[in-house]
């Protein structure tokens, strides 16, 4: 208990990772409760059909959770409170809208093709993601939105600008990442548009308002520094 008081004292800003008690309990209910047995909208659209599957994205499918954590983790300790809040606001309110989606309006998909694990180790990894990680619940996919986040935290913190390798190799790895979910046929096309469209949104709420609050405020100080001092007249009176 002292190591975990010593640790909230010091990284006072960790209280909102208690979100992990809100989000996994409800993720993993929507995963008992819809299933391919259950009545629910199935995503999909002609242009899924046209992606061919392929097993070797499924490393950087796997790499989203090193991506997504370490990303979080590097921003707790080692930068600003200012941008660990904004990361995790908006990677925590994307995805209870997502969740709330997938609860207001069950969804999945279908598209999952036979796979021979004997075939190479990485078909025996989508096997094992395949029976771990239901088909259903898949709109907006999380794994877009979530890569998506993390790549914009990474774009709009300081020490983009001191290391410019961070936001080609970011946007590099949540490209592959996004690829990831069509090209195992996780995910229809139509669930990474949903991610993208939320992340539009959150990111003109949670960067781009901010940086215009920015942007008038400096605006008003300049003004008010470069306006001329007023006269100040004085009438002596006559004896």
């Amino acid at each position: 208990m002292k190591t975990v008081k010593n640790f909230f004292g010091r990284y006072r800003q960790a209280w909102v990772l208690l979100y992990v008690f809100i989000y996994f309990p409800w993720f993993f209910w929507l995963e008992r409760h819809v299933t391919i047995g259950t009545p629910f909208t199935n995503i999909h659209i002609a242009f899924d059909d046209l992606i061919p599957f392929c097993e070797y994205f499924v490393i950087p499918y796997f790499f989203w959770f090193f991506f997504v954590a370490g990303s979080v983790a590097f921003f707790l300790f080692k930068r600003p409170k200012k941008e660990f809040y904004r990361m995790t606001a908006f990677l925590f309110i994307g995805m209870t809208v997502c969740l709330a989606i997938c609860t207001l309006f069950p969804n999945g998909q279908t598209m999952r093709p036979p796979v021979n694990p004997e075939k190479n180790i990485f078909s025996k990894w989508i096997v094992a993601l395949y029976k771990t990680d239901t088909s259903t619940n898949v709109f907006p996919s999380i794994h877009v939105f979530a890569s998506l986040g993390v790549n914009l935290a990474w774009w709009n913190s300081e020490i983009s600008g001191k290391h410019r390798w961070i936001r080609p190799v970011s946007t590099v790895t949540a490209v592959s990442i996004c690829l990831s979910t069509i090209f195992l046929k996780q995910h229809s096309v139509l669930d990474g548009l949903g991610a993208v469209v939320l992340s539009i949104v959150l990111y003109f709420l949670i960067y781009q308002a901010e940086l215009t609050r920015e942007f008038f405020r400096a605006r008003t100080t300049k003004k008010s520094r470069t306006r001329r001092p007023r006269r100040v007249y004085s009438f002596k009176r006559k004896m």
